[in-house]
């Protein structure tokens, strides 16, 4: 009997090249989006099907986790893969932007990681994936509110795991560096006069960043290997870089950390 995956998420990057792997390898696969049409060429692969789902919506969450169990007949993974990010300084971010992170970033990973639960329980398995970030461990400049909601889903997720092992559900969060998935071209940018100067060059050292990132294959071949044979451990930095900072992270004094990450990120700025 094929295994399912459902993803949110789909329609791009990450998301989308998980159901083109997923679906070549085998698996069924429940791919959802807000906006179906942008999913269409996954439909050349019989067994992918689409599911619009909008994960600040909870009727819609409802209708397609049911809509893909009466296709698919149970689901086995959940990978929670939708995601929202605005770049720029805090101050100048709008409320409505801010919210609308935590909405997709974390209430949105709640909604639907809730309304598979009993579904889970009732198979006596189940495994939880998300695609998380290696900013759900550490910080840096312009991306406050998105740092915010993943360090929100590292906690909420382990605090979970607690209570879903007894069910043989468990939880493994993915956690890359910048990748190359066009998301960097699509993510909302704001500043003001008053940040301008440090946002024109830490924005232009983060463009550098992203432009020497690997590709997204190699997080969506370790989604399939985590979902195909399930380790212990819970979370899993992707790329050697990633391993590198994260590590550097646990072993230096966090002041030590910041000084190396302003000097990285705020090279070449005049203070004042």
């Amino acid at each position: 009997m094929r295994k399912t995956i459902f993803i949110t998420g789909a329609s791009s990057g990450i998301g989308k090249m998980t159901a083109y792997y997923f679906a070549q390898k085998g698996w069924n696969v429940a791919a959802t989006m807000r906006n179906i049409e942008k999913g269409n060429d996954l439909l050349s692969l019989e067994n992918v099907s689409l599911f619009e789902l909008d994960v600040v919506d909870q009727k819609s969450i409802d209708k397609a986790v049911g809509a893909a169990i009466d296709k698919f007949g149970r689901i086995d993974v959940l990978l929670n893969n939708a995601g929202a990010c605005v770049v720029g300084p805090f101050e100048a971010m709008t409320n409505e932007q801010i919210e609308n992170q935590f909405n997709v970033n974390i209430f949105g990973v709640m909604k639907v990681t809730k309304a598979i639960l009993s579904h889970f329980r009732e198979n006596k398995k189940g495994l939880i994936l998300n695609t998380s970030s290696f900013g759900g461990l550490l910080a840096f400049p312009l991306f406050t509110s998105y740092i915010a909601t993943k360090w929100a889903l590292e906690g909420f997720m382990e605090s979970l795991q607690y209570e879903l092992r007894p069910f043989n559900i468990f939880i493994k969060t993915l956690q890359p560096g910048p990748v190359k998935t066009g998301f960097d071209h699509t993510m909302p940018f704001v500043t003001n006069d008053d940040y301008k100067s440090y946002t024109t060059v830490v924005s232009a050292k983060i463009r550098q960043i992203f432009e020497k990132s690997p590709t997204a294959e190699q997080v969506v071949e370790k989604i399939y290997q985590i979902a195909e044979r399930p380790k212990s451990k819970m979370r899993f930095p992707i790329g050697v870089q990633t391993k590198m900072i994260l590590t550097l992270r646990k072993m230096i004094p966090l002041s030590w950390f910041m000084f190396i990450y302003r000097t990285e990120f705020e090279k070449g700025l005049n203070k004042k």
